[in-house]
């Protein structure tokens, strides 16, 4: 990788080289913009925030960014969590800046994201779409490589007191594996959980702005929105090696259940692998 002896950013030829695989395979209109509202162009203008994210906030260090395959479709699955969603934005960075050749992964989110002004724009032109099933289904259909995380909400919204405890897995993932014959890359994140505490969960206000939750910092009254800032810790990423599975997508909820239960438990052995290894939250 080339990068710039005077800067921790890579060399702009190489971010140059980088950005022409944004373009592949994308079915883009006049605008530059692809039906789910991504934009090869926007990424390429707030790549040097998300670069300074990955290399100088949170120092991301990757194990098995092989695992990822080159082209084709596949399902990214991860733990969640961090309050707000920076693991998810490490997991793509790793893979865009740091994975050679690069790729461009795309990321079920929650509906309330989208909707949210500005930030919902800044999800869909990154590349980020609503999580529906028909979304992912036609993103794998297309041959794309597609971030879920099973636990949705639930995960990233953690209490402190409950890291590295993952929540219930959501079904519907090894559902469109089944049916579309893609193969499931599990991913554990490691650093996340620490970045901001929770302490619990604004309901009322979740419920008056819609919201699936609202986190409460320890300092979030003295500090307000400041407090909301991730802490610079060290992220570690492990990718698994691809999982394949076959079976019938419209199968009982038991049946569903017993597969997924494998994916979480070879994201749980990754995760432990990482507790294990790190000397530390911040090194």
């Amino acid at each position: 990788m080339l990068k710039d002896p005077n800067s921790w950013r890579i060399a702009e030829s190489e971010i140059e080289r980088r950005s022409q695989h944004l373009l592949a395979n994308k079915n883009l209109g006049e605008h530059g913009i692809d039906p789910f509202g991504f934009s090869p162009e926007y990424v390429r203008k707030v790549l040097p925030f998300v670069e300074f994210m990955h290399r100088v906030w949170f120092r991301v260090e990757n194990h098995g960014l092989d695992n990822v395959p080159a082209q084709g479709r596949c399902l990214l699955v991860a733990n969640h969590s961090g309050q707000l969603p920076f693991d998810g934005m490490m997991i793509g960075s790793s893979l865009l800046l740091d994975r050679d050749p690069p790729r461009m992964i795309r990321s079920m989110v929650e509906k309330f994201a989208i909707r949210t002004p500005l930030f919902g724009t800044f999800c869909m032109r990154c590349g980020q779409v609503t999580g529906l099933p028909d979304n992912c289904r036609r993103l794998l259909e297309a041959e794309e490589s597609v971030m879920v995380f099973p636990e949705g909400a639930r995960g990233i919204s953690k209490p402190i007191q409950r890291r590295y405890q993952m929540t219930a897995f959501g079904h519907g993932f090894m559902r469109l594996a089944l049916e579309t014959g893609t193969p499931i890359v599990p991913i554990a994140v490691v650093g996340a959980e620490e970045q901001i505490i929770n302490v619990g969960n604004a309901e009322t206000l979740a419920k008056f702005l819609n919201a699936p939750t609202i986190p409460l910092p320890p300092l979030a009254l003295l500090l307000g929105p400041l407090a909301m800032v991730p802490a610079p810790v060290k992220y570690r990423i492990y990718f698994g090696e691809p999982m394949s599975f076959e079976g019938d997508p419209n199968d009982d909820d038991a049946v569903i259940a017993k597969l997924v239960a494998e994916v979480k438990g070879a994201i749980q052995d990754l995760m432990d692998r990482g507790l294990r290894e790190r000397a530390g939250i911040f090194i």
